[in-house]
């Protein structure tokens, strides 16, 4: 195992009417004048957002809204939501909704106290020293960014979408959890959640690191806890109980602690990110397409850690690492296909996706070798995505 540094400050607020205490929560971390951030029609036909400037409303906390928030958001909305809040002196941001609300809540409250462009940080030309407090009300399970530190942004400018990554900075202060939110969400978004947290575990779980076992332990487990109930929100989408263990895995996957005391890799989410910025599709059922391809890969050439990854969490018996890896892979493709979920660009809608253009961009942004568990090159992530189509 090796040395790790592990803050989770983010305060959980779980359970049916979460979303009436944002304005006890806001209220409590100092928060008086907030951007609440959310998407389309949606925040606002559910009732959540009103029940949220309800709250804010009896704790006295004055709020303005920045609704219009698109899946794999881009830089215009950051920067309005960065003016509106110098121009209204806004402390803080509150995000209802899912990756994308947040992500924006994030970025904005990055940008506002930074003299400079808030995409210096994403582009690595600058380390955030101080950001706006962001607070969470999470309606979709999928993206673990009410518990972590990331956020993922497109610049429009030559379509570069980059995940910028902190300990500490753009953790949420706090999260309200309320699983009856994520009753009406649609089938293929439910399925694609559950693949994106599923991919969080994985690519922390795919590592070098030795003497990992409790980390391993609890990656698989709750791995387990997503294949065990996910078939149960599928087919029946108000199950409480069954909403709640995927709405709290999502968080548990993406909060740092499936990563304590190892090398992570993050390859197959730089090379998603390719195709949801090119293609536009939905970031999770991307990854559905990548990740299988990126196993098949590593069980050709460092089988060891996909072969754990098959035995433990799919039950594969046989003893050599090859193909037990790929029983793994095989299990996991029809897992995410059991879900209505692509394993392939063609079932994605991209029978013939550019591969020169995705690879091109994705090393221009990652640089010429990227991931840990086995470095890939140019070559390398070229084959990655001919494996998927």
């Amino acid at each position: 195992m090796e040395n790790f540094t592990y803050c989770t400050p983010t305060r959980y607020v779980f359970g049916r009417g979460a979303e009436n205490q944002a304005g006890e929560q806001a209220k409590a971390t100092g928060m008086k004048r907030v951007l609440v951030v959310f998407g389309h029609s949606s925040a606002r036909k559910s009732g959540v957002l009103d029940r949220v400037e309800k709250s804010l409303e009896e704790a006295g906390i004055y709020f303005m809204e920045l609704g219009g928030i698109d899946p794999n958001p881009t830089d215009p909305k950051v920067r309005e939501g960065i003016e509106m809040c110098r121009a209204n002196s806004l402390d803080a941001l509150i995000a209802v909704g899912g990756g994308s609300a947040i992500d924006t809540a994030k970025a904005i409250a990055a940008g506002v106290p930074y003299s400079g462009d808030f995409w210096d940080f994403w582009a690595g030309k600058s380390t955030i020293r101080e950001a706006l407090p962001v607070g969470v009300v999470l309606t979709i399970p999928a993206a673990g960014s009410e518990g972590s530190g990331n956020s993922v942004i497109t610049l429009l400018d030559g379509n570069r979408k980059i995940s910028l990554r902190t300990d500490y900075a753009l953790r949420p202060k706090w999260a309200l959890l309320n699983p009856e939110l994520t009753y009406t969400l649609p089938p293929y978004q439910t399925a694609s959640g559950i693949a994106d947290m599923m991919a969080h575990i994985m690519e922390r779980y795919f590592s070098n690191s030795k003497e990992v076992e409790v980390t391993d332990r609890v990656s698989e487990g709750i791995l387990k806890a997503i294949i065990g109930e996910a078939p149960k929100v599928m087919k029946t989408p108000d199950d409480y109980d069954a909403r709640a263990n995927i709405m709290w895995a999502g968080t548990l996957a993406h909060n740092g602690i499936c990563g304590t005391g190892r090398t992570e890799d993050w390859s197959s989410h730089a090379i998603e990110h390719e195709i949801s910025a090119l293609y536009g599709v939905t970031h999770g059922a991307g990854l559905a397409v990548v990740f299988p391809a990126w196993m098949t890969f590593m069980s050709r050439r460092h089988p060891e850690k996909i072969a754990q990854f098959g035995r433990r969490v799919f039950g594969v018996i046989s003893h050599d690492d090859k193909t037990a890896a790929m029983e793994g892979v095989m299990a996991l493709k029809a897992f995410f296909g059991s879900l209505g979920l692509p394993v392939s660009f063609k079932e994605l809608g991209i029978p013939n996706p550019d591969i020169e253009n995705l690879v091109r961009n994705l090393h221009r942004n990652k640089g010429e070798r990227l991931g840990n568990y086995l470095a890939l090159g140019p070559e390398d992530t070229a084959e990655i995505y001919r494996l998927a189509l």
